[in-house]
Formats: structure tokens, sequence, C-alpha cells
């Protein structure tokens, strides 16, 4: 009878522990060195993908012997982390100049395509997340783009998921934003082709607003303002399976300057003046900063305003986190992930309220 009691105990406490385990993504942007992750919780990321690669005309390759080093260290990760998929990134807001060029020819598409595979076979890596900022909108400043992008982009995901097979992971980023996603992406054509898609909903307020406001919420309440339940419910209209939807956090803040005390410098006028990174919150936003701490209920997302020096900050901290991954389990979505682990704590960081929300 004991005997069975025991047995009764521990297939009780294994139970509460599969409840407890999340079967969300946590998909970590990387872009700092083979060293420094170690100081980051890595056996909770499910997914790190190194940004970002070069594009040596149509080949996928790396800006130098330095990159290629770390790339193979955190392909090493996965000696102790068996379930950590490790992919590289090309592209990136700036880094996709010659894109829509090169891909606008089927047969540089077909070179890419094959040199990424031998770049996977030789360095063990599990797949590629394509960051084209952006096909057929506007994206950086004087970067090429064109029509003809968005039927390239999906030829261009076909190519790369033939010579795949099913053997590797390919994923894209997509802006969180409307334009991107009503003229850029073909989803119907695209999204058999991917295993998920990385959703941008960060920047949602760019460094180009002349206007503050929440660069990462969940919601909006005004006609105008994009959020993630924008983003999220225009694709899940469209058919995107919500599995496939992974949301995008920000590690960092944006910052504005000469911004009134009107609203607690929510919604006014204002010049960027800078990002910072969530590690150093606590002395940008000490108690002697000036900085005070709002939280909008209604678009689920944190702001502080400095009345003296007129400075007006947005940004994601652990309410938000939370308030995020209460929206990916409400909706099923796929998981979170976020730029990037190099700017948070190594300890008590925001990766462990991605965690903590996501297995609660």
């Amino acid at each position: 009878m004991k005997k069975l009691l025991f047995l009764a105990f521990l297939i009780v406490q294994v139970a509460g522990y599969a409840q407890k385990k999340s079967p969300y993504q946590v998909i970590a942007y990387y872009t700092g060195n083979g060293e420094t992750i170690k100081q980051y919780p890595v056996k909770q990321l499910t997914h790190i993908i190194f940004s970002f690669l070069k594009m040596q005309d149509d080949t996928l390759t790396f800006h130098n012997e330095e990159q290629r080093k770390t790339l193979m260290q955190l392909v090493e990760l996965k000696k102790d982390n068996p379930k950590l998929k490790i992919m590289v990134s090309v592209g990136g807001w700036g880094g996709c100049g010659p894109c829509s060029d090169i891909f606008n020819s089927p047969k540089k598409r077909a070179t890419f395509a094959k040199t990424t595979v031998e770049l996977f076979r030789q360095y063990n890596i599990d797949g590629l997340d394509l960051d084209w900022e952006y096909p057929a909108i506007e994206g950086y400043p004087e970067h090429k783009f064109m029509a003809a992008d968005k039927p390239n982009f999906t030829e261009l995901v076909r190519a790369l998921r033939k010579e795949m097979s099913d053997r590797y992971l390919l994923t894209f980023a997509a802006g969180g934003f409307e334009s991107y996603l009503k003229n850029s992406i073909d989803w119907d054509a695209v999204m058999p082709c991917v295993d998920f898609v990385n959703l941008m909903t960060y920047d949602l307020v760019s460094g180009y607003s002349k206007v503050t406001g929440h660069h990462t919420p969940v919601a909006g309440k005004m006609p105008a303002q994009q959020s993630i339940d924008k983003c999220v419910s225009w694709l899940l209209q469209h058919n995107v399976a919500a599995e496939k939807l992974i949301v995008g956090a920000a590690f960092y803040a944006r910052v504005w300057e000469n911004v009134a005390d009107v609203n607690n410098g929510l919604f006014q006028s204002g010049n960027f003046l800078q990002g910072v990174n969530y590690k150093n919150f606590p002395t940008y936003f000490s108690d002697t900063s000036g900085f005070k701490y709002y939280w909008d209920e209604s678009s689920k997302a944190p702001w502080r305003y400095n009345a003296k020096k007129k400075l007006f900050a947005t940004f994601d901290d652990k309410k938000s986190i939370t308030a995020k991954t209460d929206y990916i389990k409400k909706n099923k979505l796929g998981g979170i992930m976020f730029w990037e682990l190099s700017v948070d704590k190594t300890k008590d960081g925001l990766v462990d309220a991605v965690v903590k929300g996501l297995s609660q």
C-alpha cells in the first residue's frame, strides 16, 4: 500500500511539473558574442537567432572571422541544451539594401537558397530568419523597394523551403504595422512554407515619429494607433494560423525630448533622442532621475515622463511583458520573441518575466 501511495505521489508531482512547463516558443534575437551569452538563462530559451549575417551578392556568409567564431560557440550551447535551436538572421534595419535587386533574380534566389543550406550543413545551424525591412514598401532611407518585392519574397521563401526540405527551420521577421501587413507579404502563399513568423510588434512608434506614444502596446484605444492586438487580429482574420504567430517584445526604451508637460508627455509632440537598454534602466530611470512612472491600462503599456527635462520614454517592463504573455495564452498564439538578449539583465531580467508569464 505504501508503494502504491508513493507511486501516486510521484505521478501527481510529474503531472504538476508537466502542467507548469510552457508549450510556447521563447525566441531570443542575439547580437553579442559567444562568451557573454553564457551569463544569460539560455536553458529558458527555445531558439536563439544570431543577427545578422552578411549578404555577399547572392550568398549568405559572415561579416568577419569573429562572427564565424561566435556562431560556432552558439552552436556549442546545444550540447547542454539539446532542444535549443540556433538560427541565423539576414537583413535587419539598414542591412537589406541589396535585397530588392538580388531577390528579383530567380537565379540569385536559387543560389542564395543553395548556399544557405550549405552553410547550415557546415556549421550545424538549425534554420534561417529572413529580416527584409521591407518588401514593396519604404524601410531604411534610400533602400530600394518596388512592387515586385512582394511576389519575389514569396518565390524566395519557396526556393528556400525547397532546398531546406523539412530539415531546417524557415521564419521571417514581419513589420507589426498595417501597411506592411497589407502590402509586403502574400500571406496565403508564404505561411504554408514557413514554420512561424516573428512579429516586430515594437517600434510601432518609431524614431522618425514627431509624436510620442507607446512603441510596443498590447492594444490601442485610438483608431490610428498600432498595437499587438491590431496586428494579430488582422492576421487571424486573414487565415494565418494562431500557432505560427510569435509576438515581439522590446528589451529597450525609446526616449523623446522637448515633450510638453501635457498628459504626462503621452501623445505629445517631441523629437526622438535615444534608446536605452533594459539592463541600464536602474541607472537611467533611477529614483533621482526625475522620471515618474505611468501605466496605460487600455494599452497595457507603461511610460515614464520627466517634467523638468521634458523627456518621455516608452518601453517594456515586467508588467507589460506579463500583459503580452497573457494575450498570447488567451489567443493561443505560438509564443514570444524579443529584441534582444544581450540588452537584458543577466539575472532577474525580462527573460525571467517571459518564462514566468507563459508558464502560469
